[in-house]
Order: C-alpha cells, then sequence, then structure tokens
C-alpha cells in the first residue's frame, strides 16, 4: 500500500505523524506528493521521513525532481524511489534547462 503524504502543506510534527500511521496502517511505501498542489519534495522532507519510517518501508520523493543532482541529494537523503516527469532527460544526461514550476 502506497500512502501519499502532501509534505507541503504539513508541519514537521504532521509529517511525522502522518508517517508513524503509514506505517501503523502497514503501508509499503509513503510518497512524499501527489503532484496537484504548491511543492513537491524536498531533501530535507525525505530525510525526515526515512528516520520516521525507518528501513524498512518505501520512500518516494515525487514533485520538483528534475535533474541528476535532485536525484542524487533524494537518494542520499533516504528515497527509495523517484517520481520524476523528466526521468528519460535525466536518465539520458539531457543538461536542458527544465521547468522550475511546480
Amino acid at each position: 500500500m502506497k500512502v501519499i503524504i502532501e509534505t507541503c502543506l504539513l508541519t514537521d510534527e504532521e509529517k511525522v505523524k502522518a508517517c508513524e500511521l503509514s506505517v501503523k496502517a502497514g503501508a509499503d511505501f509513503v510518497k512524499t506528493s501527489t503532484g496537484f498542489s504548491t511543492g513537491g519534495a524536498t531533501a530535507e522532507d525525505i530525510a525526515l521521513m526515512r528516520k520516521t519510517v525507518g528501513p524498512d518501508i518505501g520512500v518516494k520523493a515525487s514533485g520538483g525532481v528534475r535533474t541528476k543532482e535532485d536525484v542524487e541529494a533524494m537518494t542520499a537523503a533516504g528515497a527509495t524511489r523517484i517520481g520524476a516527469s523528466a526521468g528519460v532527460s535525466i536518465i539520458k544526461g539531457d543538461q536542458s534547462a527544465p521547468s522550475k514550476d511546480y
């Protein structure tokens, strides 16, 4: 089961509580964003989510991941999955300026 936590709308305390409830409910992984709100994944949120859910639950960084550097930052923070509309460009190493609009 995937639980989407719209992290851009929550305080850190609310993010922790959402992650704790997700684990308690049997989630397989938690995700940062639906892509329909005001912001996407941040490395800080990924690190907080990873710390909260522990090593056995997946953490998906979704929203705003547009470059290889973004992917590296998210995985370094603890993401096990990446949701990115620019996935093909990232893998191909396309260095054209990606859109910064969320």
